[in-house]
């Protein structure tokens, strides 16, 4: 065994962790570092909490005074909880968040130090845009950006940091960001769905959309993690052979969670309370080393807010309990890869949840509107959805071993497309009183009654509705979850505005009433959509080619799913719903294929690395052992060695072998690597590094991991699956 190895497992093995569970309750504490109503009614006037509200509820501006108000509010608090320093916390489009501390301290003309925080420096920083991704927007000597206060998600205090949620723009306005985005499409799936849920309710005047993500990620040792540059570089494991026990017995799912696992997650949530990060359930998932954390649902912007805090806090505890946590979709090649399921639904500001079914007919009514027009949202925009999920490291994960393929469908059960069948069969036009009874008493009224026993589920289906919420399942784990949600919710917030334009012009021009204009619509809906509906297996090829039947999108790679980004139809959606400007689209496109590039070449440079540093010399080397020993056995019994030796020449011819293709698949990447770079159009370039570096990548993997069958362990450079897997 190699010294590192050694050293790595003997510093493993040595360590003790005592599990500590929190004493007391969690809901004493939930919040206590968050600004939130409790506090701004503790530190802000009468006048100054109004105007916060307002700006929560209706988007209104906040006054400069006002504001001056809240920033000293703010301050006051933030200094008394231990603070220091204060930063504008925002999601530039590097997929993770960012950060720059100020310090509560200024000096006045005449050297008087004091600590100092007012309204402008609450509502508005300009940090340098420059050395950020911008797709085109700024150029490198126009560094100028802003950072503008979102009072819809609180500030929270992190460490000694006052940290406060913010947008980024450039200074000619478009969105660097990805909060920007996912707000205004939150503001237009509201604008649309109250105008639609008025139909049944007059007295809804406000409708969020809410996420509860369901976050898998994996825990390694640090020490073994340290010692695999694959794993430091990349965040996974380019090469390893599968250990002889994986996931195949399905013992590790909500099975016991290891006591050293437990005290992380114990001390996990106490942070997470602290910080109104609402976690929930805990437990194993189906790979060794995986675990899954869900939360209550939230609004979700303040939900995506607190999913990526939650990962930077998840990488620091685990830290302090010398783990290392991977959000990479594919760590492990043969076992489950990480999703983090996004859970979607509706919910009016008058308690409804408008993707769950009443007491009553009308109530279902409302339910099966938003529940159609979902379906027919993802139907018509299948491919852009199917964007919102694309990346290199989700292109791993994507089609097996429970993750979704990429080609999107709809997964309802059984139960409810029999439901649709038979409201796809109402006549058109006018109802007779009859059929509206039998419409509404009989179809209708028994939705719940068959919701309450219906247990399908669909593993394999990328979008799925779940009872009382549709669950995106593609969502990679390391993914900013504002991507996949500013999709959904345009697609969404676009369908239900042509819906309620249909809606009122079969009512005043049709002469028909409301329920049976809004039956006539839905009829359409549901046979115009029904191509998208699938409750089979995802993974078959009989699906694969019924797909291609149904002239359903099939982009397995992150170039071809990003294409439709820059499409006329996706620049007139974001256009019509005013979230995103056909610049903002054009740059987000740039950005996702350099990211995607940027990631296959580091992974190329990586495997040179691995190949040549490592795994060669160590072949090499247990290469010549072998040859020694042939040569001792010459020496001892002559020409009768060959009697002793066959197997020893066997395995020298073999690593030969082995040895030769690796180095020629290597080299072949490297070249083809080399020629990628060499071009300057980014849709070429991704597409050069997906069709003719990454295959190479595979088959590196192959040659070394069949050496790594055939070589002495102890020789072997890198820890092995079976060390990485199985925590202590």
């Amino acid at each position: 065994m190699s010294l590192i190895r050694f050293n790595a497992i003997k510093e493993s093995n040595n360590r003790l962790v005592i599990a500590i569970e929190e004493n007391g309750r969690r809901s004493d504490s939930f919040g206590t570092n968050v600004f939130n109503e409790k506090r701004m009614l503790q530190y802000l006037t009468k006048d100054a909490l109004a105007s916060v509200k307002n700006a929560i509820s209706s988007g209104s501006k906040i006054d400069r005074k006002i504001a001056d108000q809240v920033a000293e509010a703010m301050k006051g608090w933030a200094i008394s909880m231990g603070a220091t320093h204060y930063t504008h916390w925002f999601q530039p489009l590097t997929g993770a968040t960012a950060e720059k501390h100020d310090a509560f301290f200024d000096l006045l003309s005449d050297g008087t130090a004091l600590e100092k925080f007012g309204g402008g420096q609450l509502v508005q920083q300009e940090p340098d845009a420059s050395s950020f991704p911008s797709g085109g927007i700024r150029n490198t000597f126009e560094a100028r950006g802003y950072t503008a206060w979102d009072p819809t998600s609180p500030a929270f205090i992190y460490g000694t940091t006052l940290c406060i949620p913010t947008i980024f723009v450039s200074y000619t306005g478009e969105a660097l960001d990805n909060k920007a985005p996912l707000l205004r499409a939150l503001s237009a799936v509201d604008e649309a769905a109250t105008a639609v849920a008025r139909y049944f309710d007059k007295n809804v005047s406000k409708v969020n959309a809410t996420l509860g993500w369901e976050q898998e990620y994996f825990l390694i040792d640090k020490s073994l993690a340290q010692a695999r540059p694959d794993i430091v570089l990349t965040g996974r494991t380019l090469v390893g052979n599968s250990a002889a026990k994986g996931q195949q017995l399905d013992d590790h799912y909500f099975g016991v969670i290891p006591s050293r696992v437990l005290s992380f997650m114990s001390d996990l949530e106490q942070e997470c309370t602290k910080l109104g990060i609402p976690v929930k359930t805990r437990h194993n998932e189906v790979a060794p080393n995986q675990f899954e954390l869900a939360p209550v649902f939230e609004e979700a912007n303040l939900a995506v807010d607190h999913n990526l805090l939650l990962m930077d806090v998840m990488d620091k505890v685990a830290d302090k309990h010398s783990f290392k946590i991977l959000f990479h979709e594919k760590p492990f090649a043969g076992i489950n890869g990480s999703g983090k399921h996004n859970n979607w639904s509706l919910a009016t500001d008058t308690g409804v949840n408008l993707l769950s079914p009443g007491s009553t007919p009308m109530k279902n009514l409302q339910f099966l509107t938003f529940f159609i027009n979902t379906i027919k949202a993802v139907d018509r925009y299948e491919e852009l959805l199917r964007s919102s999920i694309a990346s290199a490291s989700n292109d791993h994960r994507l089609g097996a071993n429970e993750a979704p393929p990429a080609i999107f469908s709809v997964f309802v059960g059984s139960q409810l497309s029999r439901v649709l069948d038979e409201l796809e069969g109402v006549s058109k036009g006018k109802l007779s009183p009859q059929e509206k009874t039998e419409l509404k008493l009989n179809v209708v009224g028994k939705i719940p009654e068959i919701l309450l026993d219906n247990t399908d589920r669909n593993r394999t289906s990328p979008f799925a509705f779940t009872g009382n919420k549709f669950e995106m399942r593609g969502v990679g784990a390391k993914t900013n979850s504002a991507k996949p949600m500013t999709i959904l919710n345009t697609i969404v917030a676009k369908q239900l505005q042509e819906f309620k334009k249909e809606v009122d012009v079969l009512i005043d021009k049709k002469d028909l009433k409301k329920d049976e204009a809004i039956f006539n619509i839905l009829r359409e809906y549901i046979k115009t959509s029904k191509r998208i509906r699938f409750d089979g297996d995802g993974y078959s090829q009989d699906w694969e080619n019924e797909a291609k039947k149904r002239k359903l999108s099939n982009n397995k790679n992150t170039p071809d799913a990003l294409q439709v980004l820059i499409s006329k139809e996706s620049i007139a959606l974001f256009k019509a719903t005013k979230v995103m400007s056909e610049i903002e689209i054009g740059a987000r496109y740039q950005v996702e294929l350099d990211t995607y590039i940027l990631n296959l070449q580091i992974e190329g440079r990586v495997y040179s690395e691995l190949v040549y540093g490592y795994i060669i010399p160590s072949a090499i080397a247990y290469q010549n052992k072998l040859i020694t020993n042939v040569s001792g056995l010459k020496d001892i019994y002559g020409a009768a060695h060959k009697n002793f030796s066959v197997g020893q020449l066997s395995m020298i011819e073999e690593i030969g072998e082995e040895l030769t293709e690796l180095k020629k698949m290597t080299d072949a990447m490297t070249n083809a690597r080399k020629k990628a770079n060499g071009l300057s159009d980014s849709k070429k370039k991704s597409k050069a590094y997906c069709n003719e570096v990454k295959p190479y990548f595979d088959k590196i993997r192959k040659h070394s991991d069949a050496l790594e069958k055939l070589i002495d362990d102890q020789l072997w450079p890198l820890i092995k699956y079976r060390e990485l897997l199985f925590i202590k």
